[in-house]
């Protein structure tokens, strides 16, 4: 083998070894969540799963000596109950979404560990004196303290 050959032949050793780390990284990395509809359909006890879904209004149970907190995912067809031991989120609520990460129990709950509160991504200015935040951003428009 000549020289050159061997150079590229270890470039190429070289290259397929970063291109098999740049994909393992990248799939690896990418969580997709799956929906209490497919969760339903055939869910595996002790697997960890990411489940998204809005908060079922009526469903939150919070005690906060014991930091236990319950409630329900729903995704409109399918609703999931949800157990989660510590503080939720401060965006957290009923009627608004949640993607948790946990595990599906054999008594038929998911079991939380993560609790990640998603929020709207449009903002209302406040129009009503009486709304708050309305003073601030009024003095804000009129140039802060002058």
């Amino acid at each position: 083998m000549t020289r050159k050959t061997k150079f590229v032949a270890g470039g190429l050793v070289i290259l397929a070894a970063l291109g098999y780390l740049v994909y393992a990284g990248v799939s690896q990395s990418v969580v997709y969540f799956v929906t209490p509809s497919e969760l339903s359909a055939a869910p595996v006890t002790g697997k960890a799963y990411r489940l998204g879904g809005m908060v079922k209004p009526g469903t939150v149970n919070w005690n906060a000596q014991s930091l236990q907190l319950s409630f329900t995912l729903s995704d409109g067809q399918a609703s999931v109950p949800v157990r989660h031991k510590g503080t939720p989120p401060d965006l957290f609520a009923e009627g608004r979404g949640a993607v948790v990460e946990g595990t599906w129990t054999a008594d038929g709950y998911f079991k939380a560990g993560v609790i990640m509160a998603k929020h709207s991504e449009e903002y209302k200015a406040p129009h009503d004196s009486s709304q708050a935040g309305y003073k601030e951003l009024i003095k804000t428009l009129q140039g802060g303290s002058r």
